[in-house]
């Protein structure tokens, strides 16, 4: 066995990795990252059941009115760690304005305690079962992939899907085409 074998081995796990992350940093311009269609009606995305962290029930139905950015994540994923503090902050300036963000994820109802209470988390996070994940793919994200980020209208209609980092001043941008303010 050639002893730079494992060299090498490791090296292209490396590079598979760093274009992944490149990926993913660049998933507006990347086919394979690209959003699939919506399947998701209006009506089925409102009604879809979640509950927060203490078990009681909720739906997005219950901000009806509002444009909703939707944030498909989990506690053990770096990217979504890292979009967070973006989202808490305009959650604090757009809150008034008629905007509202919210967390779905499939994880620990402990751990998601524990992540909002260390970033600060200002908006709900709920959480669900494989309907989150699978509320995620009919919205556009085929590959399963996180974070996903979905911007809602004050209807329910997807305005847009993104899989990958949604920059602050990007997602600023849309909110205020979005609600004309």
């Amino acid at each position: 066995m050639n002893r730079w074998l494992p060299f090498a081995g490791v090296g292209l796990l490396a590079a598979l990795a760093g274009l992944s992350l490149w990926l993913a940093g660049n998933s507006a311009t990347s086919p394979a990252l690209a959003p699939g269609p919506i399947e998701a009606s209006p009506a089925a995305i409102q009604a879809a059941r979640f509950t927060d962290p203490a078990g009681q029930g909720h739906t997005l139905a219950q901000f009806a009115g509002k444009v909703v950015v939707v944030n498909f994540w989990a506690t053990w994923c770096p990217p979504c760690r890292e979009e967070m503090p973006a989202f808490v902050r305009l959650q604090g300036r757009w809150g008034g304005r008629g905007v509202q963000f919210v967390g779905l994820a499939q994880d620990d109802a402990g751990k998601v305690k524990a992540f909002a209470r260390e970033l600060g988390v200002n908006y709900p996070l709920w959480l669900g079962g494989a309907e989150v994940m699978d509320l995620s793919r009919r919205l556009g994200n085929r590959r399963g992939m996180l974070p996903h980020t979905v911007l809602l209208d004050a209807q329910g209609r997807v305005l847009e899907s993104r899989i990958g980092i949604y920059a602050e001043s990007d997602l600023e941008s849309k909110l205020a085409a979005v609600t004309g303010k």
